[in-house]
């Protein structure tokens, strides 16, 4: 049975999930350890929550060669079995987990499915990359008419074929020269026959983390994948910064000009796992702070503040330590629930998020009503919620969102609809209270989300600390291809 288009929310088995925004892909890689693709495979596991289209890992052995797998769908349907995992032997190994923003929606070409590898002069090359190139069809078109062929239809492509064009007589070296010509948000996991590299953009906008297992070495879009495999957290890998690891250890080079960081304020919002550690700081915690900031920006009277499960959980614990109003579990989450389990026919076609959730009626009956959510996007499952809270009988239904309105599309590795398909776009703060059909709707205001992630005086308008695109419309690196296609960007004041 085919899994529902996630960008038509409203078809009857979309998932809660896809009224949500998605960051785009996570990265893995290990070297020096034994059984490397199992290393693999764990990371990539723990990263599951930042792509669940497709995944891959490529080793190394130095009889065997380079290996590669890369399947559609979860990591413990594809990479569990003995079978799979002893056709990628070597102590080195990269990984990618994807869901799809360049390329195909999606994934339904396993070309686009990375790691991309490639065989150069001096030797092969692997390359995971999360985050997005915004001027990719620009470059694409210009290697197109230099004589590159192709084979998939991903931005992070350009890496590989930019790479074969420089005249450097290394793969790091050649990755710079490569990445030097992008635009953009990325961070890349990459490896040669006995080289881990690690690179993030000048503006840091996607994380990546360097852990040590043993006598090796990891590298993570997270720390929680560290955990997973017992490796100990050394460090953040800089904004602007390529780590080189080899037998000898770890290189480190900085071969971009530098600019002030611009990490991704979503990261600490909804994308990373609560157990995973940004900037030095707990996402956990983080996101209860929020809940705090927003307690105390848009108090009301209620009885009861209940998460929106499982991303809400954080911040509506920290909006009843600070209200006083008591948490309650008002909606349970179906955790065995897959996408989809039954034919969609006409008797049942209406329950697609009673699938995935359910309201607890006993304890919501007579209540006034505090729901907590990370983010409105389009507004459709909020609306679907309201509803069977409503219809469990509560007296009143308020909304209390820990992210200020999403109002512009991420150019930068996240899924985002076209602007006019996100409500913030099209309507007002009480504009979006009436068409969710709710007795009060409040947002967190951007100087509060601030103020959350540690800058206590909120948000600097002149040097904001975060990319803050997609509530801003202030977007740090110009998205050329989109403008190029007629998007508006936010016209700079006077």
């Amino acid at each position: 049975m085919p899994l529902p288009d996630r960008r038509f929310p409203d078809h009857p088995f979309a998932s809660i999930d896809d009224d949500k925004l998605h960051e785009e892909c996570g990265v893995f890689g290990v070297i020096g350890v034994t059984d490397a693709a199992n290393f693999v495979a764990l990371g990539l596991h723990a990263l599951q929550h930042r792509g669940q289209e497709a995944g891959g890992i490529v080793t190394h052995h130095p009889e065997h060669g380079f290996s590669s797998a890369r399947r559609f769908g979860l990591v413990r349907d594809n990479f569990t079995s003995q079978k799979v995992m002893e056709t990628l032997p070597g102590e080195i190994g990269i990984g990618h987990v994807r869901y799809s923003t360049a390329g195909s929606k999606g994934a339904t070409q396993i070309r686009d499915v990375q790691p991309f590898f490639g065989e150069f002069a001096m030797g092969g090359a692997a390359i995971a990359h999360n985050g997005n190139i915004v001027n990719a069809d620009e470059l694409r078109k210009e290697l197109i008419g230099r004589g590159s062929i192709f084979q998939s239809s991903s931005d992070s492509e350009c890496i590989i074929h930019l790479m074969a064009r420089s005249y450097q007589k290394n793969i790091p070296e050649r990755m710079k020269d490569a990445l030097r010509r992008v635009e953009g948000a990325f961070s890349i996991v990459a490896m040669t026959r006995t080289k881990l590299i690690g690179v993030r953009d000048p503006l840091g906008v996607r994380p990546l983390v360097l852990g040590k297992v043993g006598d090796g070495w990891a590298l993570s879009s997270e720390t929680c994948a560290l955990d997973i495999i017992g490796a100990d957290f050394v460090r953040e890998i800089k904004p602007g910064e390529m780590v080189v690891i080899n037998a000898s250890g770890v290189e480190s080079f900085m071969p971009f000009e530098q600019r002030k960081p611009r990490f991704c304020i979503f990261e600490h919002v909804y994308f990373s796992r609560p157990d995973s550690i940004l900037g030095g700081r707990s996402v956990y915690e983080t996101r209860r702070q929020i809940g705090v900031e927003l307690a105390r920006e848009a108090p009301v009277d209620a009885d009861l503040v209940c998460p929106v499960p499982d991303s809400g959980t954080p911040a509506a614990i920290g909006y009843s330590q600070e209200s006083g109003i008591p948490y309650a579990m008002g909606i349970i989450r179906n955790q065995y629930m897959g996408r989809t389990f039954i034919e969609p026919t006409e008797s049942i076609r209406n329950m697609g998020v009673r699938l995935k959730l359910n309201v607890n009626r006993a304890l919501i009956k007579g209540k006034r009503v505090i729901l907590v959510d990370d983010s409105v996007v389009r507004g459709t499952t909020s609306r679907k919620i309201k509803e069977m809270i409503i219809d469990a009988g509560a007296a009143e239904v308020h909304f209390r969102i820990a992210s200020p309105p999403t109002a512009w599309p991420c150019f930068y590795g996240v899924d985002t609809p076209e602007r006019d398909k996100l409500l913030a776009s099209t309507m007002s703060e009480d504009e979006m209270r009436g068409h969710l059909g709710v007795d009060s709707l409040r947002f967190i205001s951007l100087d509060g989300l601030y103020r959350a992630v540690g800058e206590g005086k909120g948000r600097d308008n002149a040097s904001p600390a975060y990319c803050d695109a997609c509530f801003s419309g202030d977007y740090p690196v110009k998205p050329t291809d989109m403008v190029a296609k007629g998007f508006k960007m936010v016209e700079p004041a006077e």
